[in-house]
């Protein structure tokens, strides 16, 4: 399996999606209970635009149990197709399982504001953007405003006088 497993990621990496997807669709039926096997299968369902036929790998492989570094992975692509399927809750709920397991990972706080985005929660999601980008830039010229845009990131509807 490993050898077969190693080409399929090495067909993705080169861009042959659709020979990957294949490959990784014939491990599955070989080895349904493998949690890596579900996780690269559902990854290869996002990059042919399958978002759909990818849900079910995904669920399968957090269920069956994936070492930290492929769960954050699948977490986050779970959390991204439910929202590009419209399921907003349920990537909510992902997401935010996601960050409570991972809460140093700025990729997951960002998908995550693009769901708060789509379910009108446009001032946690700003908030959110905000400080991921204060954690994460190095532009002198926004650090310079690091102390302002802190302040004002929870604070975006108020006024002074």
């Amino acid at each position: 399996m490993k050898r077969e497993f190693d080409k399929a990621i090495e067909l993705r990496k080169s861009g042959h999606h659709k020979e990957s997807n294949k490959l990784f669709m014939k491990l599955v039926s070989e080895f349904p209970d493998d949690a890596s096997v579900n996780y690269q299968c559902a990854w290869s369902f996002d990059l042919l635009g399958e978002e759909a036929k990818a849900v079910p790998f995904y669920e399968k492989a957090i269920q069956i149990g994936l070492p930290p570094k492929e769960l954050e992975g699948a977490l986050l692509g779970l959390g991204s197709t439910y929202r590009t399927l419209g399921e907003y809750e349920k990537s909510k709920a992902v997401f935010l399982k996601g960050i409570g397991l991972f809460p140093g990972n700025k990729a997951l706080q960002t998908f995550y504001a693009m769901t708060l985005y789509n379910l009108n929660e446009h001032h946690k999601a700003m908030e959110l953007l905000l400080k991921c980008l204060l954690d994460t830039t190095q532009d002198a010229d926004i650090l310079s405003y690091k102390k302002a845009i802190d302040f004002y990131s929870d604070k975006l509807d108020e006024t002074w006088e």
